[in-house]
């Protein structure tokens, strides 16, 4: 097992680190057709904003198993987990649209947010193990394969139901029981966890003392950026739909701001290896946070030429976190970014809800509004994350960012 582990981190290995990035494309097509459903579940439930964004925390609290799941994916083989994923989601996705209540939706979203939160937690650490030193390209890669599938999803659900109609959606699972197939097939050859040693046998508690530095100054961060997502994606077709636009256009908005984001999370995890993660993040929250200040202020059709920059810069933090996060301590790469994915669902989750209650208040504009602010308030947070090279723990004990 030490020596696959040890090959598998040699150089970048792009034909695996591609193959998760069509897992998380395949999973998260599926996982994006909440928000595009928002106006439907809403005349269907009869339900209000707030309620309808609620939905999103079942979707999101499994997301608090995360830290437990990477813990465990640093110390047992659970390859077989990650290659479920996606045909688990896509079956609690499809058939959504068809629930017939409030409950039965929420059901199936928990599900949904169970699958989601074991890919999550543990495919990107193995993804990270195959890019060597390259760690900001492939967590570029890995959050190309979401994009990707951020950008089919919406218009594929809203299409599907205009041509097809609401009973055609369960239809669509098999694509994602294809894509298990298929990973299962090759998941013999993707990484085991590293050899066991001290940090690996003491324990998640040490796990997370070592990792604690990181931790604040990402707490503030997530906080700003799930402000400025809650916006950008999340209630983005209704506030579009509220302002006038079909549902397909709504949908279709969505697509073109998560395609824009391919090429931003390529292009900000591959930049942040050069020019370092602070640098990078620093500059993509304050150009994301104009950028939602020009959405909300500049009417009409020129909010058709903002969002492809919106989702260029907004979508290339997510990589160079990742990165950030990984290579604080090797030793624990699955439990760290199982603590920075708890963390990022968790505060998303309350962020969408209240950024709900302030539409429901004050209108989908003023929210909109706050949310560009808070964007800008991440800026400090991102400047004080650790370099590379900082010690994860205490200096005393001499551990370093590898």
């Amino acid at each position: 097992m030490t020596r696959d582990a040890t090959s598998h981190t040699r150089g970048f290995h792009t034909g695996a680190v591609l193959t998760f990035t069509g897992a998380h494309a395949v999973h998260d097509t599926f996982s994006s057709f909440l928000p595009p459903l928002f106006p439907e579940l809403m005349r269907r439930f009869l339900i209000d904003r707030t309620e309808v964004g609620l939905l999103s925390i079942f979707l999101q609290a499994p997301s608090l198993l995360q830290p437990l799941l990477g813990h465990l994916g640093d110390r047992r083989d659970l390859r077989w987990l990650v290659a479920l994923t996606p045909a688990i989601t896509a079956a609690a996705m499809s058939c959504l649209p068809l629930a017939p209540g409030y409950l039965a939706a929420a059901l199936l979203l928990t599900a949904a947010g169970l699958s989601s939160a074991a890919l999550h937690s543990l495919a990107p650490p193995l993804a990270g193990r195959l890019s060597g030193a390259s760690l900001g390209r492939g967590m570029g890669f890995w959050m190309v394969g979401g994009e990707l599938g951020r950008t089919i999803g919406p218009v594929l659900i809203v299409s599907v139901i205009e041509i097809a109609g609401l009973r055609s959606t369960p239809w669509l699972m098999t694509a994602g029981v294809a894509a298990s197939v298929l990973l299962l097939s090759h998941a013999r050859s993707w990484p085991r966890p590293e050899a066991a040693g001290p940090s690996r046998t003491a324990g998640i508690s040490r796990g997370i003392r070592r990792l604690s530095p990181l931790f604040g100054p990402l707490a503030g961060l997530i906080l700003a950026r799930s402000f400025l997502m809650a916006a950008a994606t999340t209630y983005l077709p209704l506030f579009l739909h509220e302002q006038g636009s079909s549902l397909w256009i709504s949908g279709a908005a969505l697509s073109i701001l998560e395609a824009a984001g391919i090429a931003g999370a390529l292009a900000g995890g591959t930049i942040s290896d050069r020019l370092g993660r602070r640098r990078v993040l620093a500059g993509s929250l304050a150009a994301s946070s104009l950028l939602l200040f020009g959405l909300t202020l500049i009417p009409g059709w020129p909010r058709a030429m903002i969002l492809p920059f919106l989702g260029f810069s907004a979508l290339a933090v997510g990589p160079v976190v990742m990165a950030a996060v990984q290579e604080v301590d090797v030793a624990h790469r699955a439990l760290a970014n199982g603590l920075y994915m708890a963390m990022s669902f968790t505060l998303r989750s309350v962020i969408i809800v209240a950024t709900g209650a302030i539409g429901d208040h004050f209108g989908l504009w003023t929210a909109y509004l706050v949310c560009a602010a808070a964007g800008l308030a991440g800026i400090p947070f991102a400047l004080h994350l650790p370099r590379a090279g900082q010690p994860a723990a205490k200096p005393n004990r001499g551990s370093g960012v590898s």
